[in-house]
């Protein structure tokens, strides 16, 4: 009645998505692109041709996912998947 939008609660409630872990918050979209297909084992040849870049282009998004989350290893990194729901059951 004041004009404002009304959305159903139950509806609205299944709008809602949640933003992911807080710990991926300092990644672009791509990063967490290059992050997921790296944690599953996907090498950076793969992972080139999937998303149509080149391997340097990559390997730079790789670093700078390394450097923003202070991992050094890819096992660091599949482990942080794991704990942050990147992949694994928790994966959304």
């Amino acid at each position: 009645m004041s004009g404002a939008g009304y959305v159903e609660p139950e509806l609205g409630a299944q709008l809602v998505v949640p933003n992911g872990s807080p710990a991926l918050e300092p990644l672009s979209d791509r990063e967490r692109d290059i992050l997921h297909l790296l944690a599953l084992g996907y090498t950076n040849q793969e992972i080139g041709k999937r998303l149509f870049i080149s391997v340097r282009t990559v390997d730079t998004h790789r670093a700078h996912v390394m450097r923003k989350l202070k991992l050094e290893t890819r096992a660091e990194l599949v482990m942080f998947s794991l704990a942050n729901g990147v992949i694994g059951p928790d994966a959304g």
